[in-house]
């Protein structure tokens, strides 16, 4: 629980810090640059290379890393263009969704409400002064979907390699956005002035939360996991307002705390579902 904790106030502590690298490199070069020394960090640190996976664990890890190298490029697109609180809540619909999957019971459609509802007062309606960009949102709910799938396979490949399949799936993602973060910053990547910044976001966004979450993923009941993730929507909405000065209104705040209620209650309840199962034969 600690280490799930420690890296859910790392990733907004990053999401803070790379939006100032934005306007230097552009959302794919910020993405290059976060996962490129994320993968170099990862890869001194855990040396996969001691304990190759085999052809099935190694397909997990390939999915797991083309997800991970899409969802923080659609994140960053999204944080470019809205808060970054409403940004975390509207990607968080993917791990939601892979919650509600099996939803068979009746309490299972008030959080799908609740998620619903929450969604819709994020859309840009004309329900706020200032609607919300409407490519900010399709991008972070595309994280989002990117999200349940680093979910999903980030399981299957940590079950046998732990950590280290979170290296090699690091790895993945910066060569699959690496193409387009030189083709849009060039050697603006390699500025000296920027690194520093960099190598920060990539050890708090990246290299020690993927580290601390692969941990948690491996120990931790669905349940609890899921209800303690929950909480970053929150977390993420008061890092942009008290680092980038994002303030939110009523609305919005009332959307985030939603789909925040709506996550909570469908882990909860997919964690009873589990308990309260018959063993298999």
């Amino acid at each position: 629980m600690a280490a799930l904790l420690v890296a859910m106030v790392s990733v907004q502590g990053g999401a803070a810090l790379v939006k100032g690298l934005f306007p230097r490199v552009g959302v794919a070069g910020a993405t290059t640059l976060r996962l490129g020394l994320a993968s170099c960090m990862l890869l001194a640190v855990w040396r996969p290379w001691r304990s190759l996976p085999g052809a099935r664990a190694a397909r997990s890890i390939l999915v797991y890393g083309l997800a991970m190298g899409v969802m923080n490029f659609c994140f960053y697109a999204a944080l470019d263009r809205i808060p970054l609180g409403i940004a975390v809540a509207l990607e968080f619909t993917g791990p939601l969704g892979v919650a509600m999957a099996a939803s068979h019971r009746r309490l299972d459609f008030l959080w799908i409400g609740l998620a619903a509802l929450g969604l819709i007062a994020l859309l840009p309606l004309g329900l706020e002064r200032k609607a919300l960009s409407a490519t900010g949102i399709a991008f972070a709910l595309a994280a989002g979907g990117c999200w349940a799938l680093y979910i999903v396979f980030g399981r299957r490949a940590g079950a046998g390699h732990g950590a280290a399949s979170a290296a090699l799936g690091t790895v993945v993602g910066a060569a699959l956005i690496a193409p387009f973060g030189i083709a849009q910053a060039g050697s603006a990547l390699i500025d000296p002035l920027i690194l520093p910044a960099a190598c920060a976001v990539a050890l708090l966004s990246s290299a020690l939360p993927y580290s601390l979450e692969m941990f948690a993923l491996t120990r931790l009941p669905t349940r609890t996991f899921g209800v303690l993730m929950s909480g970053e929507p929150a977390l993420g909405a008061l890092s942009g307002l008290c680092f980038l000065h994002e303030r939110l209104s009523l609305i919005q705040w009332g959307a985030i705390a939603s789909i925040m209620i709506a996550s909570a209650g469908s882990a909860a309840s997919s964690g009873l579902r589990a308990a309260s199962a018959p063993l298999p034969d």
